[in-house]
């Protein structure tokens, strides 16, 4: 499932520049992931970079937007043309 970042995001950006989909954006008052761009890390990272890099654990799954592995795979690919997934990552 995509992630969402809740209201306690700090607006501090450290998770923006981790996507490599990108997907997060700063939005009005916090900072945003587009549903239709998050693999959850799917296809580069064994682990979510955002949740990761974030003081405040904003991002979290949102269960609105459930994928299975395979869907955030096919996800990335159509994201990620002619690139090869990392092992490890789905």
């Amino acid at each position: 499932m995509a992630f969402k970042i809740t209201d306690d995001c700090i607006s501090c950006g450290a998770c923006e520049s981790e996507c490599k989909n990108e997907a997060i954006k700063e939005g009005d008052t916090s900072y945003v992931i587009d549903p239709a761009k998050c693999t959850e890390c799917v296809g580069w990272f064994n682990t979510q970079k955002c949740a990761e890099v974030c003081p405040v654990d904003a991002p979290k799954a949102d269960p609105a937007n459930q994928e299975s592995k395979a869907q955030l795979l096919e996800k990335w690919k159509k994201l990620n043309p002619g690139k090869t997934p990392e092992p490890g990552t789905y």
